[in-house]
């Protein structure tokens, strides 16, 4: 009898741990997204087994340490540990939950939301997984086409331009048969988590009809520019003015520089005549000085000359004392005399 009992309980263990066996299944493929939109990630089990009383657990496995995004376990949501950019844009359905559905609700799509997402389910005696693929679009700005500029062979320079686009766009020039056009200049740049594209053409007065198209795998944008005569002409037109008032420009500055340097010329001579007349100055001056010392060493020779007994004095050269004039002898009796 006990082996028996040990028997029934080894089979009904058996079977329901096979009763237990499941298979976690996803998407076939990518689930594609526009940023700022919420999605779905699909995951469930074959068979529709009730997961109520398992573990489901979301995380990013192309993140280091496989970072918990979702977390469901013991009947009730547990996001103690969830990532900070997830928190409050999650969401299991409960109900679902009775059907082995397991897809988890993504709100407000972020460009960083792309990458891969493992839906892992746990049960006392099971556990399996699958990976979802989201990829994530940005939609830019519609595109804008300006004109850029005038070719002396008769052509417009266009150029296109949006942003806020991700992944990076595909842009297409299309004239009005529809027929692709070669871009002649793309520039790209990254700002955050989007892109900004520019490209430019040269188009003819034969393409009257200019389409710029923006597109990313599932979504598109396009703008139509329709080119008249009277925009060739009136480039052509601009174009001309442009050209003589640069001519003109050059001109005007030609003759600016030559005044400029005709007046430095005209200062400098200026300056140089001033110098030599004060050279003149300072020469005549010069001269004047050694004729008086002239004039007065010739007086100092005359002098000594007439006068060779008399001292003269070298460093002024004054003139002589008078000499002495020789006392005249008078009489005795004329100085007795009396008048």
């Amino acid at each position: 009898m006990k082996f028996i009992c040990v028997t029934l309980l080894i089979i009904s263990g058996i079977t329901d741990s096979r009763s237990e066996q499941y298979e976690v299944v996803g998407p076939a493929g990518p689930v594609f997204v526009v940023a700022g939109e919420d999605v779905i990630l699909p995951c469930s089990v074959k068979p529709n087994i009730s997961v109520v009383d398992m573990r489901v657990e979301w995380f990013r496995s192309d993140q280091k340490d496989s970072q918990l995004v979702h977390l469901y376990e013991d009947r009730v949501d547990k996001n103690t540990d969830q990532i900070e950019s997830y928190r409050g844009r999650t969401k299991l359905n409960h109900q679902e939950l009775q059907r082995g559905n397991t897809s988890l609700k993504l709100s407000s799509v972020r460009v960083s939301d792309e990458g891969l997402y493992k839906c892992f389910i746990q049960s006392k005696s099971w556990n399996d997984d699958t990976t979802v693929n989201v990829k994530v679009e940005a939609v830019g700005r519609p595109p804008v086409i300006t004109v850029d500029g005038f070719d002396h062979s008769g052509g417009l320079h266009l150029l296109c331009e949006s942003e806020g686009w991700y992944p990076e766009p595909d842009l297409e020039w299309l004239n009005s048969e529809g027929v692709s056009l070669s871009s002649e200049t793309t520039e790209t740049h990254r700002n955050e988590d989007r892109f900004s594209v520019k490209h430019t053409i040269t188009v003819y007065e034969r393409d009257s009809k200019i389409h710029c198209r923006f597109k990313l795998k599932h979504h598109m944008r396009e703008t139509l520019m329709i080119t008249t005569s009277n925009m060739f002409s009136s480039w052509r037109t601009s174009v001309i003015l442009i050209s003589v008032f640069v001519v003109l420009s050059v001109i005007a500055g030609i003759l600016i520089a030559v005044f400029a340097h005709k007046n430095k010329e005209r200062i400098q001579l200026q300056n140089e005549h001033s110098q030599l007349q004060n050279e003149h100055s300072q020469l005549q001056n010069e001269h004047s000085q050694l004729q008086d010392e002239k004039r007065r060493i010739q007086h100092a020779v005359e002098v000594q000359g007439k006068y060779p007994l008399m001292p003269v004095n070298d460093d002024i050269k004054h003139c002589p004392l008078r000499p002495r004039l020789p006392l005249l002898r008078t009489s005795s009796s004329r100085l007795n005399s009396r008048p």
